[in-house]
């Protein structure tokens, strides 16, 4: 990540117990966004849900943007392990393979982590929630460009913004399918995939 990447916490858990109840916050966050959504989270509702004080809650956060940046940084750090343990796996030698594979795992953390499906990486929010000079799209294309670099041979010129024009194209098109089926439609999931293939194809080479 850069290093203007925004800073949610106030100060860092040193202590293993006040990392635990950091996190407990977070999932309490996470829990609450599935049920009552951005909107009518609250600070007490986050503390009440995670066993805590609001005291201690505002200990690490100033206020509920601020957990809830840091659960979108926790899903995104999810997302790019996630994403690079795959790919390490199966060493794919097209990027054809790491199109499937970058989808494949956004589609599985929205059906199955909390409040991913309503925050996604931020935007509901903000969109530089993630980073203070840069939007969340941009974000998570730099961090896939470094990544799909180490694998896949490509016009180094031309990745970065091939790269962004695909997540922005995906990002609402996996809105769309996500909104009319929610598992996720598979006909649009499979049109996706094929239209960010297609697109790849004319920037990339076969």
């Amino acid at each position: 990540m850069s290093d203007t990447q925004a800073t949610p916490l106030r100060r860092q858990p040193v202590q293993r117990r006040s990392a635990r109840r950091v996190e407990q916050m977070l999932d309490a966050s996470a829990q609450l966004i599935d049920e009552v959504g951005y909107e009518s989270l609250t600070t007490t509702l986050i503390a009440k849900r995670a066993g805590v004080a609001v005291g201690s809650l505002y200990q690490f956060f100033p206020d509920k943007r601020a957990v809830v940046q840091a659960l979108t940084q926790r899903n995104l750090d999810h997302f790019m392990a996630a994403v690079s343990e795959r790919l390490a796996r199966e060493d794919p030698h097209h990027w054809w393979d790491v199109v499937d594979s970058i989808l494949d795992i956004y589609l599985e953390m929205h059906r199955s982590v909390p409040g991913f499906s309503k925050v996604h990486f931020g935007d509901v929010v903000d969109r530089q929630l993630l980073d203070d000079s840069r939007d969340n799209n941009k974000v998570i294309a730099d961090a896939l460009t470094d990544l799909v670099r180490k694998y896949i041979e490509t016009p180094g010129e031309k990745l970065p913004l091939a790269i962004m024009v695909a997540i922005e194209v995906a990002d609402a098109l996996l809105k769309l399918a996500f909104h009319r089926d929610p598992d996720g439609d598979p006909e649009i999931v499979e049109e996706t995939k094929q239209l960010i293939k297609g697109y790849l194809a004319g920037r990339l080479g076969e």
